[in-house]
């Protein structure tokens, strides 16, 4: 059974939705919340929106969550890499890419990242083009700004 709850938060409505035991996505947008979660505030979705909120507000730089992101396994070996880029700071495809032992698999690595489940606790929003430059985000980029910003 699927829960979901939505929180108002700094950068607009967030909802995120766990699966009894883990987190499994976190979405901006109502249209792609998932069809089959239930609408309730789950003990474990009050504790994802507490943190969430803590780190909206400055006062968090890592989550304490269990995440269960549904994915390849090449996804989910990019999904733990960009869980190791430390808050404030951002990496290209390419250093991901190395980072996972697939140096020359960067354009795979951004299929991977935009598959990103669970955007803001696997912070796909630390990744960032070749040259630097803010290269999509399903939040839209201006929340990808909003969020580099905050973690400086």
């Amino acid at each position: 059974m699927k829960n979901a709850y939505i929180y108002q938060t700094s950068i607009g409505e967030i909802g995120i939705v766990e699966n009894g035991t883990a987190i499994t996505h976190l979405y901006f947008n109502r249209e792609t919340a998932p069809q089959d979660a239930t609408i309730k505030e789950t003990a474990l979705l009050k504790e994802a929106g507490r943190q969430l909120k803590d780190y909206l507000a400055g006062n968090r730089k890592s989550f304490d969550l269990l995440l269960a992101p549904d994915g390849t396994e090449f996804q989910q070996r990019v999904w733990q890499a960009l869980q190791q880029i430390p808050c404030g700071e951002t990496r290209s495809y390419g250093e991901i890419a190395k980072s996972i032992g697939q140096p020359k698999a960067a354009r795979a690595v951004g299929l991977a990242n935009n598959r990103n489940p669970i955007l803001i606790f696997i912070p796909c929003h630390r990744v960032v083009g070749a040259n630097g430059k803010l290269i999509g985000y399903a939040g839209g980029l201006e929340a990808k700004q909003y969020l580099l910003n905050l973690e400086r």
